[in-house]
């Protein structure tokens, strides 16, 4: 790139008279070339700005004023360090105001404001004076001292600024007192003996606030040597926000563990808390759980959102076959349904729909959890309590003393409780519960280890269900696309197969935060029982052969039903090598 001086000459802005006596200048004095021209009257520091900018590229901008929020968005140690000021913020960059946007101590800008990676940051060009002003105006200590409250956290949530987070949230949904604002403790370790402190109140109720707002199912609180690192789990993965100031780290745990109503002084032993809050005018449950770590408590938050659980199976994902053996499975007098699958991939969801579906005030329907995430009208619900002796096997055998006809188990972990469940279905009881295997037939084997007899597995057994969650493509950024040859290698089709069909990848956009998927849908592998299927199961035939005869018998295995959905242009090719195994 040429300098500074010969650009100026080539455009007429100074001539090679002014240059040389500003070279002279800054020889003997030292300083920039720009401002020494300046000083000298030859050039305005608004002429040089503007005319620095069009070289880079970059817009000018003549700035006296910040937006508050915005000012919040950065701490002032930060804008001090780096001599910038924000000016605005979207879901797909940050872009700040500088009289230098070539100055390579901003490599490190994007780690020093702990940014999600996915966040780019970006420059406009404003002149010294300007920014300086500013920065006097707005990150002093005095300027910082009147904000108060509200600049304290400073930025601790990089989606969401503390204004926009206290409109979505009530907080007195979230403590019976919260008292007035005291100053803000500046030692390295807070008090967490003050964790009712309005900073601490306000970072805990935005990082809740923003989390519903996305609707992340997820909060993570991982505490690290240095600061803690925010998480929020959004359509299945993690991504990371900017970490509140650190020295308020321990508070915020025992903010939380307050409003669980878990033993604050606890630090030894993982807790389990839930606490109620109203966001955004819904009420919303979180299961909160601590665990200790060589740095502190981890906490992570599973939000429960009551008024948007979705108890339509119609609406869940199902292919029409998929759903029909479905339906007429929960719906038989007795029997047992069992649904497979990692956690988080959608089990409860389905069940509590499936029980909804046959939600009838002539039928007892009954169900063991642990614990219990959605209330069910109509359902009793019971809550297993291991410490106390109220396991899975036991309430089992307690509930099926109450005269139920549908028993719902939330999980069966033993070869125990897989053994009264059994026999519960055998003896007139639908029976639905989850279980932790690869796929469907592989339940059987499963079972099978667990200590269940082959006969009775094939006789209780309705259908299995093997489900996971797949990302959607962006409706907002959606493009249609060529497949290359390598995704189809690796995901073992021909390309045959998808002649006329219309297959989808996102670009990124500030719908979807950039990363080209918004939402997830699920995809139900079922074993439909058949006398085929069960002569395999009491034959003992290995996993590889009960799979075949359970798709010659029309199953769809997971990878099938997400290809399907790729022809579509429901997901993507990358997100089906994730989620599924190939067949």
């Amino acid at each position: 790139m040429k300098q500074l001086g010969k650009l100026l000459i080539e455009e007429g802005m100074v001539d090679q008279a002014q240059l040389d006596e500003a070279l002279a200048v800054q020889k003997r004095e030292g300083g920039k070339l720009g401002s020494t021209l300046i000083q000298l009257g030859f050039l305005t520091e608004e002429a040089l700005y503007y005319f620095l900018a069009v070289q880079l590229g970059l817009e000018f901008v003549e700035a006296k004023d910040l937006a508050p929020e915005m000012v919040r968005q950065i701490p002032a140690a930060v804008a001090n360090k780096y001599g910038i000021v924000p000016w605005r913020r979207d879901d797909a960059a940050f872009t700040f105001l500088s009289p230098d946007p070539s100055d390579p101590r901003f490599m490190t800008l994007h780690e020093d404001l702990v940014l999600p990676t996915n966040v780019e940051i970006r420059f406009c060009v404003a002149t010294e004076t300007a920014v300086r002003m500013l920065l006097e105006k707005y990150y002093t200590t005095a300027a910082t001292a009147a904000a108060a409250s509200a600049t304290a956290e400073k930025a601790f949530d990089a989606a969401q600024d503390i204004v926009e987070a206290e409109k979505l949230l009530n907080p007195e949904a979230l403590t019976d007192s919260e008292g007035e604002v005291e100053s803000v403790n500046t030692d390295d370790e807070y008090d967490e003996n003050k964790a009712d402190d309005a900073p601490v109140i306000r970072i805990v109720n935005s990082i809740i606030s923003s989390a519903v707002a996305k609707s992340c199912s997820d909060i993570h609180l991982n505490p690290f040597e240095k600061n803690m690192v925010v998480r929020l789990r959004l359509d299945g993965n993690l991504i990371v926000q900017p970490s509140p100031p650190s020295k308020y780290r321990r508070a915020m745990v025992a903010r939380l563990k307050v409003m669980g109503k878990m033993d604050i002084m606890e630090k030894r032993k993982p807790q389990d808390g839930r606490i109620k809050i109203k966001v955004q005018g819904k009420t919303i449950d979180l299961r909160v759980s601590t665990l200790p770590t060589i740095y502190g408590e981890n906490v992570v938050m599973r939000i429960l959102d009551q008024e948007n659980l979705q108890l339509d199976l119609n609406k869940l994902g199902f292919e029409q076959d998929e759903l029909d053996v479905y339906l007429a499975a929960i719906k038989k007098p007795y029997g047992m349904v069992l649904h497979t699958g990692p956690t988080g991939s959608g089990k409860t969801t389905t069940l509590y729909s499936a029980l909804s579906t046959v939600n009838d005030p002539a039928k007892n329907i009954m169900t063991l959890e642990d614990p219990v995430e959605y209330n069910l009208p109509g359902v009793v619900q019971c809550q297993v309590n291991t410490e106390g002796g109220m396991t899975f096997a036991s309430m089992l055998r307690a509930n099926l003393r109450q005269d139920p006809n549908v028993i719902m188990v939330g999980e069966i972990r033993d070869g125990e409780t897989a053994d009264v469940a059994v026999k519960a279905a055998l003896t007139g009881h639908l029976v639905l519960s989850t279980l932790h295997t690869n796929n469907a037939p592989a339940t059987v084997m499963r079972l099978v280890d667990m200590g269940i007899d082959r006969m009775y597995v094939g006789s209780a057994l309705l259908c299995v269900v093997a489900q996971r969650l797949v990302r959607r493509v962006c409706k907002d950024c959606k493009e249609p696309y060529e497949p290359d040859d390598d995704e189809l290698v690796k995901l073992r089709i021909d390309r045959a197969e998808i002649k006329g069909h219309n297959c989808h990848r996102g670009k990124g956009c500030a719908t979807c935060g950039g990363s080209g998927y918004k939402g997830r849908v699920a995809l139900y592998e079922i074993m439909r029982m058949s006398p085929k299927v069960e002569d395999a199961i009491y034959r003992g035939d290995d996993l590889n052969d009960l799979t075949d005869i359970c798709i010659s018998e029309g199953m769809s295995t997971l990878r099938m039903l997400a290809v399907k959905k790729w022809k579509m242009g429901v997901t993507s090719a990358d997100e089906i090598l994730a989620v599924t195994a190939a067949d």
